[in-house]
């Protein structure tokens, strides 16, 4: 597993993007949630400074070395959150156990088989008039900006076994999904996509 290899080392490599374009998108994900909420594919929890005052939040992850990451982070910003390893496409919660699920660049390391199955699962377990928000990442249509993220697919997909071609909002009908909204928030690269189950 890429990230069971990586888990030491995930935060330094990815500061660099982290800085420069992820700390402004992870409000966005998280504005106006409360209630419940699932945070599939927690990773090492650099989602965690951004969860709404108030809310309770569960985060998942199938590995066991980046959760091992996002529990010293919790701890040491003093949050109440739960953390399990799970897998996203066979959870354990009931049906509608939340009012709202996101997903910061989960999907991009879905395979295409995995992509409907995994938006299936986040449909069931939340609620009716809930929100499914999934950042995700998209080939730039700017010609030197996807000869540039071309040159760079290989190595994203050695070290965290991700791609940029995964398409995600044309699997959401398939899983029961209605789209809300499917904006970019960071040039043509980085998009915000909103979904309810139907």
């Amino acid at each position: 597993m890429a990230y069971h290899r990586i888990a030491a080392f995930y935060d330094l490599l990815d500061l660099p993007f982290e800085i420069g374009r992820y700390r402004a998108l992870r409000p966005i994900l998280f504005a106006g949630l409360s209630g419940t909420i699932l945070d599939a594919g927690v990773g090492t929890g650099r989602n965690m400074p951004f969860y709404p005052q108030g809310a309770k939040v569960v985060g998942i992850d199938l590995s066991p070395a980046m959760l091992a990451r996002a529990r010293r982070r919790r701890d040491r910003l003093g949050l109440d959150v739960d953390l399990e390893e799970m897998d996203v496409l066979r959870t354990s919660f009931p049906d509608h156990a939340f009012d709202a699920v996101v997903a910061s660049f989960l999907f991009c390391v879905l395979t295409p088989e995995q992509q409907a199955p995994a938006l299936r699962e986040l449909a069931r377990v939340c609620k009716p008039g809930g929100r499914v928000r999934i950042l995700e990442y998209a080939y730039s249509e700017h010609p030197l900006r996807r000869f540039i993220m071309r040159l760079w697919a290989p190595w994203v997909r050695w070290a965290y076994g991700a791609a940029f071609d995964r398409a995600t909002e044309g699997y959401l009908a398939e899983a029961g999904l209605q789209t809300v909204e499917t904006r970019f928030l960071y040039k043509d690269i980085i998009k915000l996509i909103v979904a309810r189950p139907v």
